[in-house]
């Protein structure tokens, strides 16, 4: 049985080995074990806290493999992107360039520094151990946290936000980071990309070029590589706009990968979670149901697991005793349950409204 809980300490070595498997490296996550130990205390205190506001607290989740007691995956969330420091993207934007004399008028794609995503909450830092990967776990950790937000939504903010890994060549260097930003840091993409995990990111506005780029001075392989996430995530991108996040004109500093923002009361997930009282009965008396998300009600001890979504005729969850020991209810106590499967009716590939 999988359930996604808050990290402990002693998830640490479990953290460490997620983070050197991380497909590509994850710069939100790196194998640096103070800074991994840091997290997970920073973690517990943002659980353990009353708060109003979102600040600067990170949620980090882990997902448990009861069956063998081991720890096969990892995610989380920041309260606010860019609360301490600027969260930093490159926005698309078009500018003008016209000439009457000449009768000359060119739209010309370029690429601008921004800090607009640092206002929202943003989902980050998932890693997942290959043997899981294709299988409900995936969902399970990736969206358990919109569960968390759903009941504590004065910890976050309105609009949510994600940023996926960029392409990487088959060499795996980024063809992006190759024609711009290494002209600046003299650094590989991968040793930059642990640097700013393992340090501040204040760097980013002391060298970075604060003029937009054009891009018709970047290298082909450069251009394409703007808003393509690496292949191996594609599968988690589609399933974020299938919940109903939107491609945002902002894409990473280092890689040029996308950055997908949602307003979460249009998020599949928020929609159609609902409370439910327990009912607590064996498995085979349990009917054929559709598989779910469920969550009990704990800040400090939040658990969620996949569970059918089998209701009495008066509207209980009826769940098995090892279900209700793993999210810790007893019979009489309210669970929040939203579908696993999204319906992904309309993915749409255009822009945040927004952002237009």
């Amino acid at each position: 049985m999988l359930v996604v809980r808050p990290t402990r300490l002693s998830d640490l070595p479990a953290l460490e080995r997620l983070a050197g498997s991380a497909t590509p490296r994850l710069t939100n996550l790196p194998a640096h074990r103070d800074r991994l130990e840091e997290r997970i205390a920073r973690s517990m205190r943002a659980f353990g806290e009353a708060i109003d506001v979102p600040g600067d607290e990170h949620y980090t989740f882990v997902l448990e493999d009861q069956a063998c007691g081991e720890v096969v995956g990892t995610a989380t969330i920041r309260a606010l992107a860019g609360y301490n420091e600027a969260y930093y993207t490159y926005r698309q934007e078009t500018l003008i360039h016209a000439s009457q004399q000449l009768n000359v008028r060119r739209e010309v794609q370029t690429l601008a520094l921004s800090h607009e995503v640092s206002d929202a909450s943003l989902l980050c830092a998932l890693s997942l151990d290959a043997r899981y990967k294709g299988t409900n776990a995936e969902s399970l950790l990736r969206r358990a946290r919109l569960m968390f937000i759903a009941q504590y939504p004065e910890r976050f903010a309105d609009i949510l936000a994600m940023a996926f890994p960029g392409y990487l060549d088959d060499a795996g260097e980024s063809p992006f980071w190759n024609s711009v930003g290494r002209h600046f840091f003299a650094r590989d993409y991968h040793e930059i990309n642990y640097f700013a995990g393992v340090r501040s990111k204040s760097f980013i506005a002391e060298v970075m070029p604060q003029f937009p780029l054009y891009l018709a001075l970047l290298t082909p392989q450069a251009r394409a590589a703007i808003g393509r996430e690496h292949p191996v995530h594609e599968p988690a991108l589609d399933e974020m706009l299938a919940e109903g996040f939107l491609r945002s004109r902002h894409v990473d500093l280092f890689d040029a990968g996308p950055v997908i923002k949602g307003d979460r009361a249009r998020l599949e997930t928020f929609r159609h979670a609902a409370w439910h009282p327990v009912r607590i009965r064996p498995e085979h008396a349990l009917p054929d149901a559709e598989l779910a998300m469920i969550a009990n009600q704990q800040q400090q001890d939040f658990r969620c697991t996949v569970a059918r979504y089998a209701l009495s005729p008066t509207g209980q969850l009826m769940l098995t005793p090892e279900h209700a020991e793993v999210l810790g209810v007893e019979e009489g106590r309210a669970v929040l349950a939203a579908p696993l499967t999204l319906a992904g009716s309309e993915i749409d590939p255009g822009y945040d409204e927004g952002e237009l």
